[in-house]
Formats: C-alpha cells, sequence, structure tokens
C-alpha cells in the first residue's frame, strides 16, 4: 500500500509533556488536558489517556464520514452515533498496539442500508484510511 498524498486544508498541532503521565495542549488552547495510564495499566486512572483522545477523535471524525456518504445516498441518519472503542495491548513482537471496534446506532434506516452505509464511510473516514492495514478495525451495526 502506498502512501496517498493530501492537499491540507487544516492542521491541528497538540504538544504533550510527560508522555502518558503528563499533559497535552494544543497550540489553540482548545484542549488542554492531564494524561494518566488507566489502572488497567499501573496508572491513577486520574485524567484522561491516549486511547480516549484517539476514541473520541475517530468516533467523531467517523461519524462526519458517514454524514458525507450518508448526503450522497440520501440517507436519513438523523439520530446516528458512532461509538469507538479503542483497546491496547502486547503484539507479539514485544511492544504494544491498539484496535478499534466502532459501532453505529442508525436509527432511521434497515439493517442491510446501514452496513451499506457504515462500508461506505469506513473508506472515506480519514481515521480509517491512515490505520487500514496498520491495525484491526472492525465495524458493525449497533
Amino acid at each position: 500500500m502506498s502512501i496517498q498524498p493530501v492537499d491540507v486544508l487544516y492542521t491541528a498541532v497538540a504538544t504533550a509533556e510527560g508522555g502518558r503521565d503528563g499533559r497535552v495542549a494544543t497550540n489553540d488552547g482548545q484542549l488542554d488536558v492531564v494524561v494518566n495510564p488507566p489502572k488497567e495499566m499501573g496508572g491513577s486512572g486520574a485524567g484522561t489517556n491516549p486511547e480516549q483522545l484517539f476514541a473520541a477523535g475517530y468516533s467523531a471524525c467517523f461519524q462526519g464520514a458517514l454524514g458525507v456518504v450518508a448526503r450522497q445516498e440520501k440517507a436519513d441518519i438523523s439520530g446516528s452515533t458512532v461509538t469507538a472503542e479503542v483497546g491496547i495491548g502486547k503484539t507479539p513482537a514485544g511492544g504494544f498496539g491498539i484496535k478499534v471496534a466502532l459501532s453505529a446506532h442508525i436509527p432511521n434506516v434497515d439493517n442491510a442500508t446501514a452496513e451499506a452505509l457504515l462500508e461506505k464511510a469506513h473508506q472515506v473516514c480519514p481515521y480509517s484510511n491512515a490505520t487500514r492495514g496498520n491495525i484491526e478495525v472492525t465495524i458493525s451495526v449497533a
């Protein structure tokens, strides 16, 4: 798989200090959060963690892609939600990796239509394109 060029429309900038046990903030001041490993990974769980931030970004981005596809298909996705579950764990090679499970609730379409919309959104979503072939991503209708 080759990397495709991107005509950049916007660039987000965030700076972390202290790694998984510190703070991360955007240069525009819109986001400034304490990060802390979850209890399952030996942290206090007092702050947010990178996996939660990734899940928030992926779910929002995928919902946006779903909206783009729904407009093209003239499908009613009002009241829909997308949930991203991001898991982290050890890889067989000894490092760490993540996997994602996306599920969408789309109340105004039948199951087959919802599945088709999700597959098309998965082709449009920048997060899906960035992770394709790199991590396990599953998609389902809630």
